[in-house]
């Protein structure tokens, strides 16, 4: 069987070597677009990857997916949240870990949004790892926030690890891996039928 394609719409290749293998075992692949991705002001991540992968459809026209994703520290009430591309491009992991000064109580949640629009679909795929903040930035692979975050079960952060590694506990592999597995499951709606679907 041929394999479905779908674009990614991302500038950030590491993020799509991540996406890419995720998706690889259902029999999916992606092919990046470094296209102009609409950013809204939203406290919801779904909604943010959502509207984005909607008008990125609407100018290309072919099926595509968007990933939006947020750091969430329990002890900064949720922040920074879907705002955490601005806050680690003007604070960066110094900030962070600046705000985090003297806290005990460092757990914290990757979640990532992956949205799939097509003629005749739109839904979104939700993936979450939770582990803790560590005390200094360690490693120097992956991206983000990637140095401080060490998830359950793991004694090093994200960019410590290798990308097989990450990829075990990575809250973008899971919400990659459910919207691939949906896809692979339901090809239809890559070429799509006559009837609308929504999910």
């Amino acid at each position: 069987m041929d394999r479905l394609v779908l674009a990614f719409i991302t500038g950030n290749t590491a993020k799509f070597r991540e996406a890419l293998r995720a998706v690889k075992p259902y029999g999916i692949s992606l092919v990046q677009r470094n296209a102009e991705k609409l950013e809204i002001q939203s406290a919801s991540l779904e909604e943010i990857s959502l509207r984005a992968a909607k008008e990125a459809y609407r100018i290309l026209g072919e099926p595509l997916v968007v990933e939006d994703s947020g750091l969430f520290v329990e002890s900064l009430k949720g922040f920074p949240g879907p705002y955490s591309s601005y806050v680690y491009k003007t604070i960066g992991v110094p900030g962070l870990l600046k705000l985090l000064e003297g806290e005990t109580h460092r757990r914290a949640c990757f979640r990532a949004a992956v949205a799939l629009v097509t003629s005749c679909y739109e839904g979104v795929f939700i993936g979450e790892t939770c582990g803790v903040i560590a005390g200094k930035a360690r490693g120097s692979r992956g991206f983000g926030f990637d140095p401080v975050f060490i998830p359950e079960g793991a004694s090093k952060t994200f960019a410590e690890m290798s990308l097989e590694e990450k990829n075990k506990y990575s809250h973008r592999a899971k919400a990659f891996s459910r919207m691939a597995s949906y896809v692979a499951s339901n090809p239809s709606i890559i070429s799509c039928g006559d009837s609308p679907v929504s999910g």
